[in-house]
């Protein structure tokens, strides 16, 4: 038995945020934000766009793309770190949203990892038996959590949400999956837990996403470059067979330098950072997506699915769609 995904779906706010936009809010300019990011726009989530309502979004495409009904699915995981909730999960809030009850549902936190994180758990639990069918959604709104006056994280930061539906198949889908971490550095990229009145709490500054940039862009190439290829090798799969990149839609330069590891030429990697920016779990779903709504993923393709976040964390799946 492997696993196979059935269907994508994405889901992003009406709301567009320009780098015009931004200059009205910080020390910017179009110029500058283009130049070290790749981002012209991003999309900003409404109080009604909450993480559950843009999953179950993402989620009603996802099933209509694989054909299948709400009912279908055993499982419905949820990689987000900006639910409205610790509790219920945005999982169980989507379940709820689709009208599926009596379902596995639970959340996954690794930050922009977390789809990378979600598909390996989906894929496990089809693989021992748990689940024929998950449903996968990464649903953020981190462009909430950022200081509006912070120039380094609010021109990054976008909304939405992607899902995909991972099912059991006789052929060979999934080919590989790697996680990975490195806990020593997690002060250079960190969002507190909002603080309540009368809780102990170890941090007792700003409550906004913090990011070191530049020590995370030099640890996201390091890591990402070593990344891609074990997991071809894992895969049993030579890097020339690769058909596409789906990555973390974390920063431009970053993209390019995997592309360039990898030798693949831009126009087989799936860029939506321009026109999202960094909708931390959602991206790759988004991505992906839309890769394959476009016509440029076809059946049969080598796709490797690539992300890193706070953590740090990394992980990936090269999948034969």
């Amino acid at each position: 038995m492997f696993s196979r995904i059935l269907g994508t779906g994405g889901y992003l706010p009406s709301q567009v945020r320009t780098n015009a936009d931004l200059e009205q809010m910080v020390e910017t300019s179009d110029t500058w934000i283009v130049e070290r990011t790749g981002i012209h726009e991003r999309r900003i989530a409404s109080k009604e766009e909450t993480v559950a309502f843009m999953g179950i979004e993402a989620a009603k495409k996802a099933l209509e793309a694989a054909s299948l009904n709400a009912s279908d699915i055993d499982a419905v995981i949820c990689a987000t770190t900006s639910s409205q909730n610790a509790f219920p999960s945005a999982a169980c809030e989507i379940a709820l949203g689709l009208g599926i009850g009596n379902v596995i549902a639970f959340d996954v936190a690794a930050a922009c990892a977390g789809f990378s994180y979600a598909y390996s758990v989906a894929h496990n639990m089809i693989m021992c038996g748990q689940a024929k069918k998950v449903l996968i959604v990464g649903s953020d709104t981190l462009s909430h959590a950022c200081d509006p006056t912070d120039r380094t994280t609010i021109i990054l930061f976008g909304d939405g949400a992607g899902a995909c539906i991972l099912g059991a198949s006789e052929e060979p889908g999934t080919l590989a999956v790697k996680l990975s971490s490195d806990p020593s550095c997690g002060e250079l990229l960190r969002l507190p837990v909002p603080k309540r009145p009368n809780c102990a709490s170890p941090d007792d500054g700003s409550p906004y996403l913090y990011m070191k940039g530049t020590d995370v862009f030099v640890h996201a190439v390091t890591v990402l470059a070593k990344l891609v290829h074990e997991t071809i090798e894992l895969a049993g799969i030579k890097p020339e067979e690769l058909n596409f990149l789906v990555p973390h839609q974390a920063n431009m330069r970053i993209i390019a330098a995997t592309a360039r590891k990898l030798k693949l030429d831009m126009s087989q990697v799936i860029v939506t950072i321009d026109k999202h920016g960094n909708t931390s779990a959602a991206s790759v779903p988004l991505a992906l997506d839309e890769g394959i709504r476009q016509g440029r993923i076809k059946r049969g393709d080598n796709v490797l699915l690539e992300s890193f976040g706070g953590g740090l964390v990394w992980g990936s799946a090269l999948i034969r769609y």
